[in-house]
């Protein structure tokens, strides 16, 4: 077994995380909060269900806190064309917090069939608790 290789693929998956794996998150009511880095304009259009609106552009040591600092947070973008979602995880790991940037943004939320909310509203697959 290569070592390097092994600890590779542990910490992907220690700071991503797939549309797949959020959905399911959400449904087992994790103690986890989305964050949508995009510009304000961007979110009221579209976003996941729930998830706040926190542009990474607007994320420094004052903003941030008055976030949880006991929950994960989920940070996202549009998609794989957009650094937002990693420029806000690097600045929530640099103030102490639990991140992980989702794989391929809300592009591969709408790709899977989830819900959207906002103006652009889409139906799709509901997060319902798996409680």
């Amino acid at each position: 077994m290569n070592n390097d290789q092994l600890t590779h693929y542990q910490n992907k998956l220690k700071y991503e995380m797939d549309s797949a794996d959020l959905f399911e998150a959400l449904g087992n009511k994790e103690s986890i909060i989305v964050i949508d880095t995009r510009k304000v304009r961007a979110y009221e259009e579209e976003h996941i269900p729930n998830a706040i609106s926190f542009p990474h552009r607007d994320m420094n040591e004052t903003t941030l806190s008055t976030l949880d600092k006991g929950v994960l947070y989920i940070s996202y973008c549009d998609g794989i064309g957009c650094n937002g979602s990693t420029k806000g995880a690097l600045k929530l790991a640099q103030n102490g917090f639990r991140v992980k940037e989702l794989l391929g943004g809300l592009d591969w939320w709408k790709r899977d069939g989830y819900t959207i909310e906002g103006k652009m509203s889409k139906l799709g697959t509901e997060i319902t608790c798996n409680c």
